[in-house]
């Protein structure tokens, strides 16, 4: 079984950068898709970008295409998330999910494909 701890979060200006870190514990890292999710105050989760066990592939909601890079080092068990030009429209508290295997848009999207989830980190970006 993983573990997952975020990092990186904080208060940035529109336009400015961020990098959060998604630690793993646990030897089935490397097996894993990994999805980056986020919550704003009285909306759902949301999916943001996820990529496949060895990321090769990565697959971004339209709302941070061309905007962030989902990335994954699993020598350090780490998945990253890189944020460019933030809007405050990106506000939320940032998830990290580990689970399943299978590499298809509509199931990487989908909170319920994730079985491990991290504690979140609080991303504020202000205008």
């Amino acid at each position: 079984q993983v573990q997952l701890v975020e990092s990186g979060g904080g208060l940035v200006q529109a336009g400015g950068s961020l990098r959060l870190s998604c630690a793993a514990s646990g030897r089935t890292f490397s097996t894993y898709n990994m999805g980056w999710f986020r919550q704003a105050p009285g909306k759902e989760r949301e999916f943001v970008a996820a990529t496949n066990w060895n990321g090769a592939y990565a697959y971004y909601a339209d709302s941070v295409k061309g905007r962030f890079t989902i990335s994954r080092d699993n020598a350090k068990n780490t998945v990253y998330l890189q944020m460019n030009n933030l809007k405050p429209e990106d506000t939320a508290v940032y998830y990290c999910a580990a689970g399943g295997s299978q590499w298809l848009s509509t199931v990487v999207v989908t909170t319920s494909t994730y079985h491990t989830w991290g504690q979140g980190t609080q991303v504020t970006v202000s205008s």
